[in-house]
């Protein structure tokens, strides 16, 4: 049950969301909510070719066309030095196409009209005279020395686009040759999709008397995209104002600066009045950027009691067209070399390559932080594999080689230094919650009728909160995060933070880490984001970084605070600095019960009876880099059963149990515990966006890209463990990836056990009800 607003010592209470009346009621104001006078409405040509050189575009006839004010090609960009724009994994981006088109729905001109029909109407007019090249849809392809070469524009004449490494290979090596037990595994993480409920957008207004331009847009970073941007146009980067309103669902795929941002932009700027330009249902699922599309293989060294000696993994990454994941610099491959979980190897050796194909750009942290899901999903697979070779239990293969808790913090083979974290206490409560026994043995008398019913075990560990800005940066800018706080006289509180929530529950969280450090109720926070012109700079929301990065400098920016009010507070009792108790709530002196003050007496006094040589006012501004990354961590356990009619798969049961550190709001953690598991579930069993050999989108909309309803949907069952993070100011480490990071190898893992006494190890996501009927046909047992 929801508790109320108005409770002092907010933290860790189910409060209800500040955000909600707004937002359930449709009072929240989206982008496409904005209406400016004189706007005009931009429509985007793309190509239907994967590879082709562009001979000529005729824009006449959309040019006579009713309404159309006008168009723009690449070639126009070009003119102004705005054809490419910098992606933020550190490569080059046509914004329009010039000379070639690199994947099917790339752009390649636009039409600005003074309604939307007009626009899309007068597009259908623009004549393109494509000449098709060879299509490379196929990384593995793409490396054969006789491939074609997708990006004319590089200097070096490849579609390599990196090699990556962590760990030792010497001493994996070593320990491979001695290894009496080694399983090998391949294994694809399918390319997929955040496909959020409000697609990319936004509204671009240059005012020519003010001489500054305003960017509404969808976007989880608004001040990176404000950088961005400068870096683009050209503009100074204190003439642009970037607004993100309410967000409709990022979960990645609004951290990219898309083209349709800047050719609004440049639009408006021709024009001299707004701008608005909306995505398609298509256009997002089909052009903006997509996650995934890694081909992995692992192998694991073992002795042959279950101990694991050393993990080998070798991935090749799918990029597209361009390298625009959204990953640090110094990180290529994302944080991918957490792969070695929560298990304790000797030695462990990773290497990604990153590889250029015809197909649309991206790599986005969907849902968890810079390619852990691959990694997650990887080593539970593996993990279950050996289990299955030496008939182990999947239960007890973990327990024997966890990471212990008196290891932390713990230093991984690849490098990562993990917080904190008790993993045989997690996975302990998920059996008995679950009824791990009880299950097995009604799945053993299943098998024994023929009936086929599967557990699935992940116990999975992510990284998250990015920074440490000595590690961590995005073009160039260290990821650190902010918070500002400002006391109105009256007792009230204003905080913006540089994040940008997209349903997380920002308005709410944070005012109860505020609340809790300053001896207010929640109700008394009121929280902004995503105004560039107002809020600290920040590096936004993704990766699951809001709670450890700008949580903690929420925390102590209003510890800051709290320093500067008990030099005031003393003033008011009349006792020394050091003679002030603060209780959580109010301020007192020791030795005289009954005299206290409270903050709000406190911030009425900051701005009317401040002690002589202070400045008056209270308010403090932190920048919070994060000493270390956190590590959540969880147990969760999927029981599935399997109609051998039609290959269907049914999920009776799935129990996640999380260790997110201390919890800021019970209620919010499990609404994020749920949305992440069914978009887990989605990935597992009905999403993926393949191409054919031609280069085309074989998914581009949500007839053919499956989004889970409610009656598709699981139950879900929760619990949690705690394990506090030790560097961070409350101890927090985040939530909202892990059950995305942690359930697809639970679901898998789960089909694969009911099926494995036919011998199966493996299938591929996503696991379509033909691929299980198709084995059991193999086997003859359909019904």
């Amino acid at each position: 049950m929801a508790l109320r607003q108005t409770e002092l010592r907010p933290m860790g209470k189910p409060i209800g969301r500040k955000e909600d009346p707004r937002l359930i009621r449709g009072k929240g104001h989206y982008v496409d909510d904005v209406m400016l006078p004189n706007m005009l409405y931009l429509c985007i040509v793309r190509s239907p070719y994967a590879h082709a050189r562009i001979r000529r575009i005729d824009t006449s006839a959309a040019l006579a066309a009713p309404g159309v004010k006008l168009v723009l090609t690449g070639e126009d960009l070009a003119e102004m030095n705005l054809a490419w724009m910098p992606t933020l994994a550190g490569d080059q981006q046509m914004v329009m196409a010039t000379g070639k088109v690199l994947f099917q729905y790339q752009e390649v001109a636009a039409v600005v009209a003074e309604t939307r029909a007009q626009a899309e109407d007068a597009a259908q007019l623009i004549e393109v005279d494509y000449e098709p090249l060879p299509v490379v849809a196929d990384p593995f392809q793409a490396l054969a020395p006789d491939a074609p070469i997708l990006r004319e524009d590089k200097e070096k004449k490849s579609n390599h686009i990196f090699h990556w490494e962590a760990g030792d290979r010497e001493e994996t090596e070593a320990l491979f040759r001695e290894a009496p037990v080694v399983v090998k595994q391949n294994v694809r993480f399918p390319r997929v999709h955040p496909a959020p409920l409000e697609p990319c957008g936004c509204v671009s207004d240059w005012d020519a008397a003010r001489n500054k331009l305003t960017l509404y847009v969808t976007s989880q970073a608004p001040h990176v995209h404000r950088t961005v941007l400068a870096m683009v146009s050209g503009l100074p980067e204190h003439q642009i104002h970037v607004i993100s309103p309410d967000v409709g669902g990022g979960f990645g795929n609004k951290v990219p600066v898309y083209s349709g941002y800047v050719v609004a932009t440049v639009a408006s700027l021709k024009l001299g009045v707004p701008v608005k330009w909306i995505e398609t249902r298509t256009e997002n699922i089909a052009s903006s950027h997509f996650a995934r599309d890694y081909h992995m293989t692992a192998e694991i060294a073992a002795r042959e009691d279950g101990t694991v000696l050393a993990l080998r993994v070798k991935t090749v990454a799918d990029h597209g067209a361009f390298d625009a994941a959204a990953d640090p610099s110094k990180f290529p491959a994302g944080l991918f070399s957490i792969v070695t979980g929560s298990y304790d190897f000797k030695a462990a050796f990773v290497e990604v390559d990153g590889v250029y194909t015809n197909k649309a750009p991206g790599g986005v942290a969907y849902r968890c932080s810079f390619r852990v899901t691959e990694a997650a999903y990887l080593i539970e697979r593996v993990m279950d594999i050996l289990a299955q070779r030496l008939k182990m239990d999947p239960a007890e293969l973990r327990l024997k080689n966890f990471i212990r808790k008196e290891q932390f913090p713990y230093h991984s083979p690849t490098g990562w230094v993990y917080d904190s974290g008790d993993y045989e206490k997690t996975l302990k409560l998920a059996l008995e919650r679950i009824g791990y026994e009880e299950l097995r043995k009604e799945q053993a008398e299943k098998r024994a009728r023929g009936e086929l019913m599967g557990i699935g075990i992940s116990t999975f560990t992510e990284v998250v909160g990015a920074g440490p800005a000595h590690q961590f940066d995005i073009v160039g800018i260290k990821m650190f995060d902010s918070a500002q706080i400002r006391f109105h006289p009256t007792g009230k509180v204003i905080a913006r933070l540089g994040v940008r929530h997209q349903g997380q529950g920002h308005e709410t969280t944070f005012a109860q880490i505020i609340a809790e450090e300053l001896g207010l109720s929640a109700d008394d926070v009121l929280i902004e984001e995503g105004d560039t012109d107002t809020a600290p700079y920040g590096l936004g929301t993704y990766a699951s970084r809001s709670t450890p990065t700008a949580g903690g400098a929420a925390a102590l920016c209003a510890r800051r605070i709290r320093e500067k009010a008990r030099k005031i507070a003393a003033h008011l009792l009349e006792v020394g600095e050091d003679d002030v108790v603060w209780d959580g709530v109010a301020f007192s002196a020791k030795g005289l019960p009954g005299r206290a003050v409270s903050m709000k007496d406190v911030a009425f006094a900051a701005y009317t009876n401040v002690p002589e040589g202070m400045e008056p006012g209270l308010e403090a501004t932190y920048y919070y880099n994060p000493p270390n990354l956190t590590f959540p961590n969880g147990a969760y356990i999927a029981v599935v059963d399997i109609d051998k009619g039609t290959g269907t798969v049914k999920v009776r049961r799935f129990l996640a149990v999380d260790d997110c550190g201390n919890v800021i709001n019970p209620m919010i953690v499990e609404g994020q515990v749920h949305g992440g598991l069914t978009e887990g579930f989605a990935i597992a069993f009905m999403q993926d966006i393949p191409y054919d050999a031609d280069g085309n989108c074989l998914a581009p909309n949500l007839m053919d890209y499956l989004v889970p309803t409610s009656v598709d949907t699981p139950r879900w069952e929760t619990d949690r463990t705690v394990t506090p993070s030790p560097h961070h100011p409350i101890g927090a480490k985040g939530v909202g990836e892990s059950p995305n990071v942690g359930s697809p190898a639970a679901f898998v893992n789960a089909v694969v056990d009911a099926l494995s006494p036919l011998g199966v190890e493996h299938i591929d996501m996503p696991i379509f009800p033909w691929k299980v009927w198709n084995i059991l046909r193999e086997h003859g047992i359909t019904e």
